[in-house]
């Protein structure tokens, strides 16, 4: 019965949206407390998950979309968006534009959030789609897919890290073979997907406001070597704080001060204040140009900021009335593969409350004493998990809403396109796993 709770309001949300219309972030709302009453959640404790919910979604989110946003529109209106994919247009080639964007998103992507590496990298997106007059996905979809399968695969991100201690597994060993499985099964998917037919169809248009519209000349922009130094340090302090977990203590001073610098957030405030300067005054910009350009690359951000809020409201109705503890009852019982029933149980969880890092944690704590006790090697074992996390991405996956906002698709597009591709890397990395466990199960 929960889960035929879930599957109705999942049905109304798209009956919202997609025939009657209804703002995203309304219907989000509207669904999350029905969805609550009928779970038997008391209205007061309704309200509760939706307030947690948006704040617990949006607590660090917030600061990353902003700054990242503001960023870009810096990089965007500085002609530094356009430096680095000009560069790159010409020393590669407009013909190998979507091996360019992928190699981007599997360097930054290992040591960033989807998000932050996201918000970073579209401004290069729509600058080489405004250049080469490309489809929009064609570029943007593998972009995306890259970054879909670090973020999903790999350690250090919070899921697979958090998997790797409940399994107290190898956190190296993790990243090795979780980079033997991700770079063929993304690199497939990312090339694959924005040349089927049905995503061909689609020809979304950049949304207003997050890109200049102006073509510099070779003597306005920046240098390619400042335009990346302002788009990489994120990730060099993200990368640095990575390397210290892995050699220093916890207590170590040096050690505290990186989780601090390296977070993401200050991180990509550090880049933005660096870029006042090096992609402002440096280039003769004054400082109120360039206040413009953090001001207007927040308004569009607003309606994002809330529809992402509004799906962490929905994933925490579904949290707090029991879904996820009615699924673990349900599955504890089942007899099969502590590979294959980490992964379901992964997918599973994921469909039903949209958030990554709940799912592996949840399958990482219903199969662990059948890993425990099958002797199943304990890498490929959180790599199942891992796997499972990034299936169907849909309606209560924030990062289903981004992906939608950024790149002006409807819901109905978007699950056609993100639902049905991050699918894909699941059952690809599945049988990646598979294939691997062979070799050093």
């Amino acid at each position: 019965m929960p889960l035929l709770i879930v599957a109705l309001g999942v049905v109304m949300l798209l009956i919202l949206m997609i025939p009657l219309k209804l703002n995203g972030f309304i219907a989000l709302i509207i669904v999350s407390i029905l969805v609550g009453l009928f779970e038997g959640m008391p209205l007061h404790k309704v309200m509760d998950s939706i307030s947690n919910g948006i704040g617990g979604q949006l607590n660090d989110l917030i600061l990353i979309l902003g700054f990242g946003a503001m960023l870009g529109k810096v990089m965007a209106d500085s002609g530094a968006a356009q430096r680095i994919s000009s560069t790159l247009i010409d020393n590669w080639g407009i013909k190998r534009v979507q091996i360019i964007m992928l190699v981007l998103s599997f360097i930054l992507g290992v040591t960033m959030f989807y998000e932050v590496a996201f918000v970073l990298l579209v401004p290069i997106v729509f600058t080489i789609v405004r250049q080469t007059n490309v489809n929009l996905l064609f570029v943007g979809l593998t972009m995306s897919i890259g970054l879909s399968t670090t973020h999903s695969f790999l350690p250090p991100h919070p899921g697979p890290a958090a998997v790797v201690g409940v399994f107290d597994a190898s956190m190296g060993l993790t990243l090795l073979y979780g980079l033997v499985i991700a770079i063929p099964v993304g690199s497939i998917i990312a090339l694959i997907w924005p040349r089927l037919s049905f995503v061909k169809k689609m020809k979304p248009a950049i949304p207003k406001g997050l890109i200049t519209k102006k073509e510099f000349k070779e003597e306005e922009m920046p240098s390619f070597s400042a335009s990346v130094i302002s788009a990489t340090i994120p990730v060099f302090l993200m990368a640095v704080t990575g390397f210290t977990e892995f050699i220093l203590p916890e207590d170590n001073m040096f050690f505290k001060a990186m989780e601090f610098f390296g977070s993401a957030p200050i991180a990509l405030l550090i880049a933005l204040l660096l870029s006042f300067y090096i992609l402002g005054i440096r280039i003769g910009r004054s400082l109120e140009d360039v206040m413009k350009s953090c001001t207007d690359s927040v308004k569009p951000m607003a309606i994002i900021i809330l529809v992402i809020g509004a799906g962490g409201a929905f994933k925490q109705v579904l949290v707090d009335s029991g879904v996820s503890d009615y699924i673990k009852t349900v599955t504890e019982g089942w007899a099969i593969s502590p590979i294959l029933l980490a992964w379901l149980i992964a997918v599973i969880m994921r469909a039903s409350l949209g958030s990554a890092t709940v799912a592996v944690m949840t399958a990482a704590g219903i199969v662990l004493p059948l890993v425990e006790s099958s002797g199943v090697n304990l890498e490929m074992a959180v790599l199942a998990v891992t796997t499972g996390s990034i299936a169907f991405s849909h309606v209560n996956d924030p990062g289903f809403w981004l992906f939608k906002e950024y790149f002006n698709l409807s819901v109905a597009q978007t699950i056609k396109v993100r639902t049905a591709y991050t699918t894909a890397l699941s059952i690809l990395g599945l049988i990646g796993v598979y294939i691997l466990n062979i070799f050093v199960g």
